[in-house]
């Protein structure tokens, strides 16, 4: 029997999920939160959630029964440190829902389990709630690729764009981390001994910055630079770290090969770097029939391409039909200004649902 639409329920969930903090790598916390979206499908939606072990805390899988036909994809980790949420409890206020992690993306989660109440027949569709997306997938890919291949298609219920855009495409993303290492010596009676790797970071930070091609879509950007611990000390070791965002392969494959080639400026320093572009780009053409379809059931929609990243770069590279972005609409992820609309909850709901019958059809 299909359920109506009931925004009362859909807060009271979103609020269960949310006091239940599940910051990335914290596999305590994770575990918790994993046994709360297991209970949370089953309540709504029958069936047993099973929940997936793995290093970085369980994933939880749900299945409607049936031919497999069409994943939906999530997470339940979160990027705030456990104590966020006595600063900033869950409140709806003003035509807001705030709280860490509302919109990204819990209240993605909760409106597809909404959505899959809604149909009458649920078998062909999965859900996948994965631990560590924000950490980089590194436990949870292997598992979301096969889910993924099974189903043939994918709808990944991370938070919309501006005003409730559709992720129709995602810059490849990954870290790179250069670390440095010199030679200490005394800053004030022998400086000329050491190697000083601060000096050599400086240099190589340089180089990484001039690999930026705006015009290609492509940003490098040193984020992080650690050297030294006393003033008077030469320091004998630095660490650089690089955010890394690319449209294309080529352009991949081209940052790639310049941090593999890096070379110190000063012959005693040794470099060692480590890091990939670990996400893929997720290029339009594998949203395309899915995006036509969901401007066929909401008219005017838009689709977008963004920089961040989301397990729906691996799925689309796997070149499976993927839809990102349909999600929350809101904004503010990982900021103490994240919030969701409260007005776009109940519409959102029935574009999913309209898509998973469209999809199982």
């Amino acid at each position: 029997m299909t359920l109506a639409v009931s925004l009362d329920t859909i807060l009271d969930d979103l609020r269960t999920l949310v006091e239940v903090e599940s910051p990335s790598g914290d596999v305590e916390s994770l575990t918790i939160s994993a046994r709360v979206v297991a209970d949370l499908l089953e309540r709504r939606l029958g069936g047993r959630a099973v929940l997936v072990d793995g290093p970085a805390g369980p994933h939880v899988h749900w299945s409607g029964g049936g031919e497999p036909r069409v994943l939906v994809l999530g997470h339940h980790d979160t990027v705030f440190p456990l104590g966020t949420l006595a600063r900033r409890p869950f409140t709806v206020a003003d035509g807001k829902i705030t709280g860490p992690g509302v919109f990204d993306m819990l209240g993605g989660l909760v409106q597809a389990v909404h959505a899959v109440a809604l149909l009458d027949d649920r078998s062909g569709v999965e859900i996948l709630v994965t631990a560590d997306e924000e950490n980089g997938s590194l436990t949870s890919r292997a598992l979301l690729e096969d889910r993924a291949q099974a189903c043939g298609t994918v709808l990944v219920l991370e938070g919309a764009g501006d005003g409730g855009d559709l992720k129709v495409g995602r810059k490849g993303c990954g870290t790179f981390e250069v670390t440095v290492t010199g030679r200490a010596s005394h800053a004030g009676l022998e400086p000329e001994a050491g190697v000083n790797a601060l000096v050599e970071a400086a240099h190589q930070v340089l180089e990484i910055a001039a690999l930026n091609r705006p015009e290609a879509g492509t940003t490098v950007t040193p984020t992080v630079l650690r050297s030294g611990g006393q003033s008077n000390v030469v320091p004998d070791a630095a660490t650089i770290v690089v955010d890394v965002r690319v449209e294309t392969a080529d352009e991949t494959a081209r940052v790639e090969a310049a941090f593999a080639s890096l070379t110190p400026r000063d012959p005693q320093a040794v470099l060692a770097v480590t890091g990939s572009v670990a996400r893929p780009p997720m290029t339009p053409e594998t949203s395309t029939d899915l995006f036509a379809l969901a401007a066929s059931l909401e008219p005017g929609i838009r689709g977008v391409s963004v920089g961040g990243g989301s397990d729906g770069n691996f799925t689309a590279a796997l070149g499976i039909p993927t839809l990102d972005g349909l999600g929350a609409v809101g904004g503010g992820a990982h900021a103490d200004t994240e919030h969701v609309l409260v007005d776009t909850v109940v519409g959102r709901v029935h574009l999913v649902a309209g898509l998973l019958r469209a999809v199982t059809a």
